[in-house]
C-alpha cells in the first residue's frame, strides 16, 4: 500500500519533513503512547512503515494548523481522535 496525494497538491519538501521528525520523535519518546499505538496498528494493518508515518504526520499537521489559527495550545484528545481514526484523513 503507497501513500497517494491528493491530485494538484504540491508538498513542502521542508513541512513535510518537519512533521516526519516530529512522528519520529514521538515514536522514540513513546510520547504520547497512542503515537505508537497507532503506528502499531496501522503496520498490522498492512500500511508500509513509511507511509504509517505519514499518516500520522496528517494528524501531526491538522493539529499544529489548529494550534497557529486559533492560537490555542495543544489538545491531546483531539490529536488521539485523529490518530485513531487514521487512516482515514483527520477531520478537525
Amino acid at each position: 500500500m503507497t501513500f497517494q496525494r491528493k491530485q494538484n497538491q504540491e508538498v513542502n519538501p521542508y513541512l513535510r519533513a518537519a512533521f516526519l521528525k516530529i512522528v519520529d520523535n514521538q515514536l522514540k519518546a513513546n510520547d504520547p503512547l497512542e503515537t505508537r499505538e497507532t503506528f502499531d496498528r496501522l503496520v498490522a494493518q498492512g500500511v508500509s512503515k513509511e507511509d504509517a508515518k505519514v499518516y500520522i504526520a496528517q494528524a501531526v499537521c491538522v493539529e499544529t494548523y489548529d494550534i497557529l489559527k486559533h492560537n490555542t495550545p495543544f489538545n491531546l484528545q483531539r490529536y488521539v481522535k485523529n490518530l485513531q481514526r487514521l487512516p482515514k484523513e483527520p477531520k478537525e
